[in-house]
């Protein structure tokens, strides 16, 4: 019998890390396989999860023994959390956090990307530290990745000179399945960015529910100024290394900054040359059938944050940050809930189309941008109504969403003030770290709604694991629905009602820990 890791189904987990004997216990009755939606359970597990969810619809997270017994909490208190000049021990929840920001910084204080990414993790995470403090040691393991790969990249460009780039494959964790994770090319793209992006995608993974590990993977070229012969000569080099550390049921990689289906499909053609097996389960191996996955699912959780408040998208002006392809989904998405997207940007500028962007302008628009290196300036030619860079600054546009969906740290606590003034209501994230550390005080201080993207930007997972097609949106967003209320359930039991980025950080810590804390020392 089958059934679902739902609000209830964390909670159950939850309770298997309050001690070293209930780890063990649990880990023997609980079957983890499966890649889907769904866990194998014991016939009387199930049977009885079953019973249990039907009679008891929310359960505390203190019932469930999130925190440990006093007798274990002293215990773990006694332990020394760090041994170097004298061993490091800590009393509160939030010192183990301030230890472990510490540590970060004593270890990788140049990759300053990576220690905002750990303590704005770390201080979401102190209250599970105060309940059971044997998580801080879960945690001091997490911040390490598993395998940090680098390797040189050379290619040949149109003029037959030899071009050299440094290539990258973070495998974070892979203590819930096999890794999957974005491939990000850009000139931003170094080893502090990847360690930063690889560290989210621990919790953005695990808090889907499926049976998925985290990792990432990139390259500091940038794709824009590039001959589609040189991207594919470039791809070919790149999947030529790192055709040595994925493959199915090892590591899936999937669309990030800078690649989509072209970059996708030049990569998997050369891992066919290369590897007899390019499938699993019926799945293609570096499908692109994902294409829309993230932009949909965006606007997805845009839409259960509203229903939330009693709101719908239905008429909402939204500032759409980008003209990649999760931003012009974004669009489209908006369109279909009835809302009004605004504004698309790019390097030379924004435009801005104060009546919004309908499905013929949108279509230009994907037209225009499909063209590698081209830049929205051409569409001022296809529209008379559209403004370019009036006003100069895209966020003196009033609106009431924001869907930024481009750079990261594309939002500081400038702009989030700026659009707060403006009358901006919510910031949904469409693009990775898009919003800074600063920000989110800001946004947190003036009520606005925030959709951070360790939640906003699971899509391309659900896809994935619901098989990549054959599904419907009602199933999809069903899904996002389920994914939601785990999170907005765990930051409400966790005295943090609304704010999701703690939900989505605390869901997805406790299920990654709870599978290392079985795994023992690896």
């Amino acid at each position: 019998m089958l059934t679902r890791i739902s609000f209830q189904g964390l909670q159950r987990l939850k309770k298997s890390a309050s001690g070293c004997a209930s780890v063990c216990a649990s880990s023997a009755s609980t079957s983890l396989t499966g890649n889907g939606p769904t866990r194998e359970l014991s016939s009387s597990t199930s049977t009885s999860a079953a019973a249990s969810s039907k009679s008891i619809s929310k359960r505390s997270l203190i019932g469930q023994n999130v925190h440990s017994n006093m007798q274990i909490s002293k215990s773990w208190r006694n332990k020394p959390l760090f041994r170097r000049q004298g061993d490091v021990r800590f009393r509160t929840g939030l010192e183990a956090a301030n230890l472990l920001v510490e540590e970060a910084n004593r270890r990788d204080s140049h990759e300053k990307q990576f220690i905002d990414s750990v303590t704005a993790t770390m201080n979401c995470l102190s209250p599970i530290f105060e309940r059971n403090p044997r998580y801080a040691f879960v945690a001091k393991q997490l911040m390490e990745p598993e395998r940090f790969i680098q390797f040189r990249v050379p290619w040949l460009d149109d003029t037959g000179v030899i071009r050299m780039n440094r290539g990258y494959r973070i495998q974070y964790n892979s203590s819930l399945g096999p890794y999957e994770g974005a491939l990000h090319f850009g000139s931003h793209v170094n080893s502090e960015t990847m360690k930063s992006l690889g560290f989210d995608s621990v919790f953005s993974n695990s808090l889907t529910g499926y049976g998925i590990g985290a990792s990432v993977g990139g390259c500091d070229l940038n794709p824009f100024d590039k001959s589609e012969a040189e991207i594919q000569r470039f791809c070919q080099s790149y999947m030529t290394e790192l055709v040595k550390y994925v493959g199915p049921d090892i590591d899936l990689p999937t669309m990030g900054m800078g690649v989509g289906e072209k970059e996708l499909g030049y990569m998997y053609g050369q891992y066919k040359r290369i590897n007899i097996k390019s499938s699993s389960g019926g799945k293609p191996f570096l499908s692109a059938s994902a294409t829309n996955a993230t932009g949909v699912g965006v606007v997805h959780f845009a839409n259960e944050m509203l229903k939330d408040k009693g709101d719908t998208l239905k008429g909402k002006r939204c500032l759409v940050i980008g003209a990649g392809k999760v931003a012009r989904s974004v669009a489209s998405k908006l369109l279909e809930f009835g809302a009004i997207p605004l504004t698309f940007s790019d390097s030379s500028g924004h435009l801005y189309e104060p009546d919004g962007i309908d499905e013929a302008k949108l279509k230009t628009i994907d037209k225009i941008k499909d063209e590698r290196g081209a830049l929205l300036g051409r569409y001022i030619i296809a529209s008379t109504t559209a403004q370019f860079n009036d006003p100069q600054d895209i966020l003196d546009i009033s609106c009431d969403l924001c869907f930024p969906c481009a750079a990261m740290n594309d939002i500081t606590m400038d702009a989030a003030t700026k659009l707060a003034d403006n009358g901006c209501k919510g910031i949904i994230e469409g693009g990775y770290s898009a919003v800074t550390n600063d920000a989110r005080k800001i946004i947190k201080k003036r009520g606005l709604m925030y959709g951070p993207h360790t939640l906003t930007l699971t899509g391309c997972a659900i896809h994935h694991s619901l098989g990549g097609t054959g599904f419907s949106d009602e199933q999809f967003a069903a899904e996002i629905r389920r994914i939601y209320k785990d999170t907005r359930n765990t930051a409400q039991e966790f005295h943090a009602r609304g704010d999701l980025f703690a939900g989505a950080t605390i869901t997805g810590f406790l299920r990654v820990a709870n599978a290392m804390l079985a795994h023992g020392a690896v």
